[in-house]
Order: structure tokens, then sequence, then C-alpha cells
């Protein structure tokens, strides 16, 4: 039995001939709920019940059980490097948001005027930042435009000899 066919007859609701075997035998009707991905304890049983059911005189190629698991040491490596990337954008969301504190931002409200203010607070509350920008929560990717306040400067009193 392949692990194609292994997948297959798991994707359809049986866990392997083994395990169906043993529930007919033993009258346990255990529900099974099934897995949305294949990660490595999944893979590890396919494999198991692949070379419990293997015919003995022709074994599994191990050249094949090493190329499917590099595959999934590829694919567990780029489902980290996935997570990594989304945590990465996430963190960069908030530090521009962060940036935005006291800055003038410029956004569209609801009637499709340009609205700029003085950008007050950040809220991380949802999954993207929000901008009080003068008492109104604005989300970080409707601000259009972001401008340096003008700075005053106070003349400085010219100090006196005596």
């Amino acid at each position: 039995m392949t692990i194609e066919a292994i997948v297959a007859a798991s994707a359809a609701g049986a866990t392997g001939a083994a395990t169906a075997t043993a529930g007919v035998y033993s009258g346990s009707t255990t529900a099974r709920t099934p897995s949305q991905s294949l990660d490595s304890e999944a893979f590890m049983r396919l494999l198991v019940t692949q070379l419990k059911n293997q015919d003995p005189s022709s074994p599994m190629d191990s050249n094949q059980m090493i190329s499917q698991t590099t595959q999934l040491s590829m694919m567990e490596k780029l489902t980290a490097l996935s997570t990594t990337s989304d945590e990465n954008f996430s963190l960069q969301m908030r530090i521009a948001a962060a940036a935005l504190v006291g800055q003038n931002v410029t956004y569209t409200d609801a009637t499709g005027t340009a609205v700029t203010g003085v950008a007050s607070a950040v809220s991380y509350a949802g999954s993207v930042p929000q901008v009080t920008v003068g008492g109104v929560n604005v989300k970080l990717d409707a601000i259009s435009g972001v401008t340096t306040p003008a700075t005053t400067t106070t003349p400085v009193a010219a100090a006196s000899t005596a």
C-alpha cells in the first residue's frame, strides 16, 4: 500500500487498513476527527502503516522513503518560514503605526473627503493597527499621507554681560 493510497483512504474517513480492521474485531466505533494538515506525526503514522502493510517480496524503496521524508522536512520549514514572515509583517505594521504618533496624517473618510489631523494614539486591538486622528480611529492601511508638523521655535534671549 503506497503513502498516496493511505492518504486517500484517510481523507475518505478511514484511518488505514490496520486501524480499520482492529475496529471491526474490537467492536469499537470511535469517531475520528479528520485533520486538515499533514504534519510530521501524521507522516510517521502513514509511514509505519505503509511499512506494516507492504508486500514482503517487494519492500519499499529506501530512496523513495528518503525522498518523502525530505519533502516533509521542506514542507515543515516552509510552514515555519511563512509563520515567521506573517509575524514579521505584523510587527512592521505595529512599528509603522507607532511612528505616526505626533505626525500629521491624511485619510479619506466615509464620505470621500480627505481629512488631515495629528495622530494622537495607536491601538493594536484588531488585526490591523488603528491610529487615532482627531478622536477618530483610522485603520493604518487607510492612511494616505504623512507630514511632519511644523515646529515652532522660541527665540533665545541674548545673555547680558555686565
